[in-house]
């Protein structure tokens, strides 16, 4: 299944496992990486040396794609160079495009996509050199940039600039990535389908309730806003269960888990999601999920997943 986006950064299908913070472990991140997507892992929160470490262990497991994602613009320029000689793409987010961070990026090695939440946040990122945009709809589970949904934003960015762009935000299953494929997005970036997949990071009970999840389990909200990103903006889609349970309790600390070497208390209104070493109240902390996460009805193998995305692309695109 070849677009521009597939031809640029040389996978198979046009599927970038979205970057999740803990969840996204490198299992997972190799997972999709072997099943012909790109896998990706986030340097959030990670020391460098960790990090470059992750990144050398998962180029030594798979022939696939690899993507890394940084979030913070005051993040050390050797880190960013050693980074972007181990990935195929350096994925930034959260702040505004910057020239010489992409610049940076490319003498070292690697192609530059930049997520963004409006027409003209994706026209500063293709003035700054980027080589990939991926458009993030509002209902993206996570961290949420802009304010538009997704479909009237699409074709309006997919007009403005003349690099592939990737859609992002609320899909969750086949049909929604047929959908945005048809209006003509050169791939997908997918996060909340695959945090309910055996490889990733996710606590097993973070898993069931995406699975659980009705049609209308989601919201925006400021309740998990105790992170990096949420001090410039905080906006975040959740299960809104997690809001509920988080407002009814009344302990400071909702949970442990490990953090390197450590183990760490989770303050309540953390935005950390649970990851398979946390203990506690998992059902009240930071539950990210998409607005279509009641399309979610198992967990799978992330082979699994991208076949049945694949498969139905291709019959929305033989279809007509």
């Amino acid at each position: 299944m070849q677009t521009r986006f597939t031809r640029l950064v040389g996978c198979s299908v046009p599927i970038q496992q979205a970057p999740m913070g803990s969840i996204s472990s490198p299992e997972l991140a190799v997972a999709v990486a072997d099943a012909g997507g790109i896998g990706t892992v986030s340097s959030l929160g990670v020391p460098y040396d960790v990090f470059l470490r992750r990144l050398d262990d998962m180029r030594g497991r798979t022939d696939g794609v690899l993507a890394a994602n940084v979030l913070l613009p005051d993040t050390d320029v050797g880190f960013l160079a050693a980074v972007a000689e181990r990935v195929r793409l350096l994925d930034f987010f959260w702040f505004d495009p910057q020239p010489r961070l992409v610049d940076l990026v490319h003498q070292a090695g690697a192609l530059v996509g930049w997520q963004v939440g409006s027409v003209d946040e994706a026209c500063a990122a293709v003035g700054a050199g980027c080589d990939v945009v991926t458009v993030q709809g509002l209902e993206a589970g996570g961290h949420v940039r802009g304010h538009e949904p997704l479909l009237p934003l699409l074709p309006e960015v997919l007009d403005a600039v003349d690099v592939p762009v990737l859609a992002a935000g609320g899909i969750c299953d086949g049909g929604t990535f047929a959908e945005v494929m048809r209006t003509g997005a050169d791939g997908a970036r997918i996060g909340t389908l695959f945090i309910a997949t055996t490889e990733s990071g996710a606590h097993p009970a973070y898993k069931q309730a995406l699975v659980d999840a009705g049609d209308d389990a989601t919201v925006i909200t400021n309740a998990f806003a105790d992170c990096p990103l949420c001090a410039t903006s905080p906006r975040t889609r959740v299960l809104r269960s997690a809001v509920d349970r988080v407002e009814a309790l009344e302990d400071d600390v909702v949970a442990t888990a490990t953090l390197g070497p450590n183990r760490v208390p989770v303050p309540r209104h953390s935005g950390l999601p649970p990851s398979t070493s946390v203990e506690g109240h998992v059902e009240a902390m930071a539950l990210y999920a998409g607005a279509g996460v009641g399309s979610v009805s198992g967990i799978r193998p992330v082979a699994d997943v991208i076949v049945d995305l694949v498969a139905a692309a291709e019959r929305q695109a033989h279809a007509g």
